[in-house]
């Protein structure tokens, strides 16, 4: 018993050594925003999906300028004339479409919400494209139930707006 729990003990010290040993050996090149960039301005995205969800595309640029605001160096400016940075979107596609079927009677027992974006970041100091991407989201919930459907749009627009700042504040290219 003793020599089991000495092993349990010792393997835990060893991995934790190793955590210390190797914290920063990786890193992301570039992994910030430009100095000389302090503002951006974010106008509502564009929405060409053809699904008539204007509603979606204020509640993705709402959650997109809030993480921006708490998770960046970036202030947000309603100005693009007088803004550092422009950061623009278009929804593209948007599907509800079954994910998983019932094997007895053929109908869907969920469904997934998918959202694709596309992002475009200009530094408009140096007049130049930081990133031009195509992000999706995606989500599952059960068939049938209008509110687990509002929650996958909600995550499936979190997602989105997530990638977007990873790469607003990363240089992940």
């Amino acid at each position: 018993m003793r020599y089991g729990r000495f092993k349990r003990v010792s393997i835990c010290l060893v991995l934790l050594i190793h955590a210390f040993l190797f914290q920063g050996c990786y890193s992301f090149s570039g992994g910030s925003v430009p100095s000389h960039m302090k503002t951006v301005a974010v106008p509502v995205f564009q929405d060409q999906s053809r699904a008539g969800i204007a509603g979606f595309r204020a509640e993705l640029t709402r959650k997109l300028t809030q993480k921006l605001e708490s998770q960046s160096p970036l202030r947000l400016t309603p100005s693009r004339v007088t803004a550092d940075a422009l950061l623009e979107g278009t929804i593209l596609s948007f599907s509800d479409e079954p994910s998983q079927l019932s094997s007895s009677t053929e109908r869907a027992l969920t469904n997934r919400i998918t959202i694709t974006v596309q992002a475009v970041f200009q530094d408009r100091v140096n007049k130049s494209i930081l990133f031009e991407r195509t992000i999706a989201g995606f989500a599952d919930y059960t068939a049938g139930s209008f509110s687990a459907q509002q929650d996958a749009i909600s995550q499936s627009l979190d997602m989105i707006a997530d990638d977007i700042l990873d790469a607003v504040v990363s240089d992940w290219r």
